[in-house]
């Protein structure tokens, strides 16, 4: 019986990487309305941590059309001998949390494991695996700096940059830049720079398309891979997938990139993160990828690692509810409106 959390505050608390971690309101308020996400891949015997069970299971019906019943709020988590916890991702505040609430710390990583997953989250992983998946058929390049005069300089140039903080959730620490530096975006990589250490600058592309691929590691060096996650995004923010089986999203995909090329791409990865993650991680997680038009307008070459998940992602969320739709493709999105986050499935 494991014990299934959403936290998707948990890019935040990485990058603040504090046990007593305050998420704001909106990542509270996300986890609070959207909390029965995991019961979409709960197992029979599985419990689901939520705030509210009523609501958690009135949510959950209106989505699947079918009860879950298997909810639980923090208060109950003690009647439970549970085998496992999986949440949304680690970090030291959520095991701080369940710790509080009554979960054995031997279901848990400690504090150094905890660690070297928040390591391992640093964009320069992301960099590392994107030099290693350069091929015909690709671009991408991305460096690793502290000096704000680099990055002036670049800009002096003509260049148009995507700066990124180290650690940051989606739509967050981010800034693209162009022209001469100004005033904020200068006071802003100080401000990075002595929190974390350093920036990630890579070239500004133009993007035609998001997707993603997603993978999982079972910690002993062995990396699987889940399926294609075709995603939308609004100024750098998640808004939704697209449910779909697998040779439909390879169809899509093929419109721009040849399937022997993501293929490839796939191939690497699973070694790559095979052996970086191996005795380090062990759980779901994703990479961000795009569609880049060429230079010369005449096709589309791929970006094969804008970014590295290291959790659960919603694109894992749409592979699991597309085995729920009895009608494919869907749109799946996530909304907010009345104050309320809400997951709605529409047609294409």
């Amino acid at each position: 019986m494991k014990l299934l959390v959403f936290n998707p505050e948990h890019d935040l608390a990485l990058a603040a990487n504090l046990s007593n971690f305050t998420a704001p309101h909106a990542g509270r308020q996300l986890r609070t309305d959207l909390g029965y996400i995991p019961a979409i891949w709960a197992a029979a015997d599985d419990r689901v941590l939520v705030e509210n069970v009523e609501d958690a299971e009135r949510r959950f019906l209106r989505l699947i059309r079918r009860p879950f019943g298997r909810y639980i709020d923090r208060d109950q988590i003690r009647r439970y001998d549970f085998s496992a916890v999986d949440v949304w991702g680690w970090d030291l505040a959520i095991r701080s949390s369940l710790l509080r609430w009554g979960v054995d710390a031997r279901l848990m990583p400690i504090a150094t494991q905890i660690d070297a997953i928040r390591q391992l989250s640093h964009r320069r992983y992301a960099m590392q695996l994107l030099n290693s998946l350069q091929m015909p058929g690709t671009i991408g390049d991305a460096c690793e700096t502290n000096q704000i005069e680099t990055i002036a300089d670049r800009l002096q140039s003509g260049e148009h940059l995507v700066v990124k903080a180290p650690w940051s959730s989606s739509g967050r620490g981010v800034r693209f830049m162009d022209g001469i530096m100004n005033i904020y975006d200068s006071g802003w990589l100080r401000h990075v720079i002595e929190k974390q250490g350093s920036v990630m600058v890579e070239p500004y592309y133009n993007k035609v398309k998001d997707f993603g691929m997603e993978f999982f590691s079972d910690g002993r060096g062995a990396v699987s891979y889940v399926g294609l996650s075709l995603f939308q995004t609004s100024n750098g923010t998640y808004t939704g997938n697209i449910l779909a089986d697998e040779e439909e999203k390879q169809d899509m995909i093929s419109r721009y990139i040849p399937v022997d090329l993501v293929r490839s791409i796939q191939e690497k990865i699973c070694a790559f993160m095979g052996t970086l993650l191996k005795d380090r991680y062990a759980g779901a997680f994703g990479i961000d990828m795009m569609v880049i038009r060429r230079d010369d307008g005449d096709g589309f070459l791929l970006h094969p690692c804008v970014e590295i998940n290291l959790r659960r992602t919603m694109g894992h969320v749409a592979i699991s509810l597309s085995e729920h739709c009895s009608a494919l493709p869907r749109l799946m999105k996530i909304e907010y409106n009345s104050n309320v986050y809400k997951i709605r499935i529409s047609n294409l």
